[in-house]
């Protein structure tokens, strides 16, 4: 039997060993932050053995579309089962399909849970004299942190609450948006000099 991604995921499997039915078939169902944000309809098209009913031995390729409806806040490892929809055979149960989802790459964020872990790259100018920084979300929308005459350092950190991504069971309520600071150096700092200087900003109270 064949699983085919219609948005260009590249096919996986695996096989789990059971007993009176095929080995299930698994796959990866990849989705974005922006997908898991809002929730999103994916489909797979799959190509299966269907027994005739004339002799109940014969069989005939038939393709199928499958449709995942992915709900907001899914977790990564959360999985979908169609049951029995695998290739159909005399005297053996088909197998199940179970797509699990796992979360693609983002440039931006990072996901923890519910929260997402953002670094903004400040010049340190602007970290020892303060700034305004602006942080992204997945809405597109942009929200501004404001460091007036304050010092960001290193271990610096701030939380937008109510950012993040939906809780599955609880979709109105979202999680964070956790901000870190990668603090950048002109480029005619020796590695000395920076190492002084983060030295210092981590000793400011």
């Amino acid at each position: 039997m064949d699983v085919d991604g219609l948005d260009g995921d590249p096919p996986r499997f695996r096989e789990n060993k059971g007993r009176n039915q095929d080995s299930a078939v698994i796959r990866d169902l990849y989705v974005s932050l922006e997908e898991v944000f809002t929730g999103v309809t994916k489909k797979r098209k799959i190509t299966r053995n269907v027994l005739l009913t004339a002799d109940g031995r014969s069989t005939l390729r038939e393709e199928k579309i499958l449709t995942i409806e992915v709900k907001p806040g899914w977790k990564e490892g959360t999985k979908i089962i169609f049951e029995k929809e695998g290739d159909q055979s005399p005297g053996k149960i088909p197998a199940d399909i179970i797509f699990i989802i796992r979360d693609k790459p983002h440039p931006l964020f990072k996901r923890d849970g519910a929260n997402l872990v953002y670094t903004a790259k400040i010049p340190l100018r602007d970290a020892l004299r303060g700034t305004l920084v602006s942080v992204p979300t997945l809405t597109g929308q942009r929200v501004a942190l404001n460091f007036n005459k304050e010092t960001t350092k290193p271990q610096t950190t701030r939380r937008l609450q109510g950012y993040g991504l939906p809780y599955p069971k609880n979709p109105t309520r979202k999680g964070d948006i956790i901000v870190h600071f990668d603090i950048q150096f002109p480029l005619n700092f020796s590695e000395s000099t920076k190492a002084h200087v983060l030295k210092s900003l981590y000793l400011q109270e």
